[in-house]
């Protein structure tokens, strides 16, 4: 796996950049408590959307049991990610199928 220093190095623009982030921020309903996890994702989102990569960030929040579970969404730390960035987020309801896949598809 390449470090952001060494994808940088290659090249991103115009590619697609998978970050796997920790933004399993503590809530309080839907208002996230503590961002921290969120603002030490920024550097690296910031500087592959600087360097012209479509970036596609992924986590989790919480540990539902079974089914999906609305209270476990990412809504809210994809809000504020927009936020800290000044940019839009687009948010996929769901990992794979055609949400994911046109969200992604959609990406500046």
């Amino acid at each position: 796996m390449k470090t952001i220093d060494e994808l940088l190095a290659d090249g991103v623009a115009g590619k697609r950049v998978f970050v796997r982030a920790d933004l399993n921020v503590p809530l309080d309903g839907t208002t996230i408590t503590d961002d921290g996890r969120i603002r030490a994702v920024l550097p690296t989102v910031k500087a592959l959307a600087e360097a012209g990569a479509r970036v596609v960030v992924a986590s989790h929040l919480g540990r539902p049991k079974g089914a999906p579970d609305p209270a476990f969404s990412l809504a809210p730390a994809a809000a504020r990610l927009g936020e800290l960035l000044g940019a839009d987020v687009a948010f996929a309801a769901d990992t794979v199928g055609d949400s994911a896949r046109s969200t992604v598809a959609g990406l500046a």
